[in-house]
C-alpha cells in the first residue's frame, strides 16, 4: 500500500474503488465486502485527497472498517429516537418549537460514526413530490413550530431549484421564522456550493447553516471558498463537530479545529458527544475525557471558539450541555470556583445566593 494514496478522480464507492486507490489492501477485500452490505460508502474526490493514510484523522472518518460490524450492548439503530418522532415520513418533532424536515437519505460522504447509518445511503432516495407536501402540509397545520432545521442525508445535495423550491414553502409559512441547514458539503465536496446554489438560500427568513467539520485539515482553500460563497449572502456559518476517538481527541487536534473555524469565520456550535450507533465504539472517546479536553483549552482559546459540548440523550430525551463545570457549591449555595488551572477562589455573593420562595396565597 502507499504511503500517500493516489488522488480519487471520481467519487470512491466500492470495496474496489478503495483498494484501487491505496486506502483498502487487497487482503481486507472479503471483510469490507461484508461491511458495504449494511453501510454504503462515498468519499469524493475533494475529500479523498486529503487522505494521507487509512487511519489518519481524515481516513478513519470515512473509510470502511471490519470493526463496524461488532455491534455492543448500548448502541441501538435509532439512538437518539427519530423514529419514534416522526409523525410523517420526513419530520421529526422532538421539540415543542422547532422541527427537523429531512428532504432526501442521501450525503456527499458516509461517516462511518453516523447516527442515521442504518437509514442514509444511495437507496435512501428524496421525498417524492407527494410526501414532501404531506411534510410541509404537516408544518403549516403547527403554528407553533417557528424553527425548521433542514437535514437528511444532507440538504445540499439537493438541486437548487429543489431547495429553493422548500425555502419559498417555508417562508410562506407566517409562523416560520428561522430555517436552518445542516451540511457536510462544504468540506467533503466544496464545488457543489455554487452560486446557483448560496441564490436558492436567500429568504427573509433567518437562514443559518451549520457546517460539519470534525479536524482542522478539512478546511482547505475550497472549503473556505465554499463557506465565503455563503457568508457572502449574509448567511452565518457556524460548526457542529463529534468528538471522535483518532480524529479530534487531543487538546492539540481540537484547538487546531477550533481555531480553524474561528480563522474561516465560522463559530463553533455544538460539540458532539458520540451517538451510540451500531458499529461505531472504536470512536468512543469518553465524556470525562471530553470534559477534561475542553478544561485544557479554557483560556488557551478565545470564547468565540468554545463550543457547547452536549449529549443527545438516547431514546429522543433531547440535548443536554455536559462541558466541564468550574462552580462549587455547598448545600445548594455557591461557594467557590475553579479558573482554568483548575485552582480554587473563593465566591461571596450575600443574601443575593440564598433562595427566595415565594409565599403561598391565603
Amino acid at each position: 500500500m502507499p504511503d500517500t494514496p493516489r488522488p480519487a478522480a471520481r467519487t470512491l464507492r466500492t470495496v474496489g474503488d478503495l483498494v484501487d486507490a491505496g486506502l483498502a489492501p487487497e487482503g481486507a477485500r472479503s471483510a469490507l465486502e461484508e461491511v458495504a452490505r449494511h453501510y454504503a460508502t462515498a468519499i469524493p474526490p475533494a475529500f479523498a485527497e486529503l487522505i494521507e493514510h487509512p487511519d489518519d484523522p481524515i481516513g478513519r472518518q470515512v473509510i470502511p472498517d471490519p470493526a463496524e460490524l461488532v455491534v455492543t450492548a448500548e448502541e441501538r439503530s435509532d439512538p437518539i429516537g427519530d423514529d419514534a418522532l416522526s409523525p410523517v415520513p420526513g419530520i421529526v418533532h422532538r421539540y415543542a418549537d422547532r422541527a427537523l424536515l429531512k428532504p432526501l437519505l442521501v450525503c456527499p460522504l458516509y461517516c462511518r460514526f453516523c447516527f442515521r447509518r442504518e437509514h442514509v445511503g444511495p437507496d435512501g432516495g428524496v421525498l417524492d413530490e407527494a410526501a414532501l407536501e404531506r411534510a410541509l402540509d404537516w408544518l403549516r397545520d403547527h403554528p407553533a413550530i417557528g424553527e425548521v432545521i433542514l437535514t437528511g442525508g444532507d440538504p445540499m445535495m439537493l438541486s437548487p431549484r429543489r431547495m429553493s423550491r422548500i425555502i419559498r414553502a417555508l417562508e410562506a409559512m407566517p409562523h416560520v421564522h428561522t430555517i436552518r441547514i445542516h451540511t457536510r458539503v462544504p468540506v467533503a465536496d466544496p464545488a457543489r456550493i455554487t452560486e446557483e446554489m448560496v441564490a436558492a438560500l436567500d429568504t427573509t427568513c433567518s437562514m443559518w447553516v451549520v457546517a460539519h467539520v470534525n479536524h482542522a485539515r478539512e478546511l482547505t482553500p475550497q472549503a473556505r471558498d465554499a463557506i465565503r460563497r455563503i457568508q457572502a449572502r449574509a448567511i452565518p456559518v457556524i460548526a457542529q463537530s463529534v468528538l471522535l476517538r483518532g480524529v479530534n481527541d487531543t487538546p492539540e487536534t481540537l484547538e487546531a479545529l477550533l481555531r480553524a473555524l474561528v480563522s474561516a469565520r465560522v463559530r463553533p456550535y455544538y460539540l458532539h458527544q458520540l451517538d451510540p450507533a451500531p458499529g461505531t465504539s472504536r470512536f468512543r472517546v469518553p465524556i470525562a475525557q471530553g470534559q477534561r479536553l475542553l478544561a485544557a483549552l479554557r483560556g488557551r482559546v478565545t470564547g468565540l471558539a468554545w463550543p457547547t459540548y452536549v449529549l443527545d440523550i438516547p431514546g429522543g430525551h433531547g440535548k443536554v450541555p455536559i462541558g466541564p463545570a468550574y462552580l462549587e457549591t455547598m448545600e445548594n449555595t455557591v461557594v467557590g470556583v475553579r479558573d482554568p488551572q483548575g485552582r480554587s477562589h473563593r465566591v461571596e455573593e450575600g443574601d443575593s445566593a440564598k433562595l427566595a420562595l415565594p409565599r403561598r396565597g391565603r
